[in-house]
């Protein structure tokens, strides 16, 4: 007597349960987001401002961290520059040790620091890493600062230089004419002011004349 064939149920199930860790592994892993300037040019004994944004697909929490590190320009070792935690912890050690300031806003997404009184040591790439449980994957955003003894101007400064230049040549011309149409009226009215002064007297001389002109009689 043949038996009948096992249920199909439990086959089933087993393969909507691969198929389903399939697509778990396939399905996007939220991740934080982070946005840095490429590179940053700096005057040397000058503070900058090294801006670093953020986007999460969760909601900002107390478990939010921003790592700040340092890697020396031709070096592969990185060093600790700052770190938050729901409050900043600046550096207690290193080159910067009391050179390092929080200038960002969690709130807003901004995680931002300022670096004081650079100098040429200070040449290298700054990172900025974002983890806000239970995103703690993503890009870590990287800066690449120049510490320069002067401002190199670019194309856009030489630019913006002369536009700037230009209004200001504008706005100058318009003073110069407004003041000189002022002065102008002013002349105006004054001569006005003068030739209605004059006239009555002219007219009191012309018929005083007109009087001593005139014969007595005998």
């Amino acid at each position: 007597m043949d038996l009948p064939p096992p249920a199909p149920g439990p086959r089933r199930l087993r393969a909507a349960l691969v198929l389903g860790l399939q697509l778990l592994a396939l399905w996007p892993v939220a991740a934080v987001e982070v946005h840095t300037s490429k590179e940053v040019e700096a005057v040397n004994g000058t503070n900058v401002r090294l801006k670093c944004t953020f986007s999460s697909f969760s909601p900002v929490g107390k478990r939010l961290t921003v790592t700040w590190n340092f890697r020396p320009q031709g070096m592969n070792a990185a060093e600790s520059v700052f770190y938050y935690y729901e409050e900043p912890y600046p550096p207690t050690s290193g080159r910067f040790k009391e050179r390092v300031t929080w200038d960002g806003n969690i709130g807003r997404n901004d995680a931002s620091i300022v670096v004081w009184n650079l100098n040429a040591n200070d040449n290298g790439t700054f990172t900025c890493q974002v983890k806000n449980p239970p995103d703690v994957d993503g890009m870590i955003g990287e800066i690449q600062l120049w510490v320069v003894q002067q401002v190199h101007f670019s194309e856009i400064h030489i630019l913006l230089l002369a536009i700037g230049s230009a209004c200001a040549l504008m706005i100058l011309l318009v003073i110069v004419v407004v003041v000189c149409r002022h002065y102008q009226n002013r002349r105006q009215e004054k001569s006005a002011e003068m030739v209605n002064v004059e006239l009555p007297e002219k007219e009191k001389l012309k018929h005083a004349e007109e009087k001593e002109a005139v014969p007595l009689d005998d």
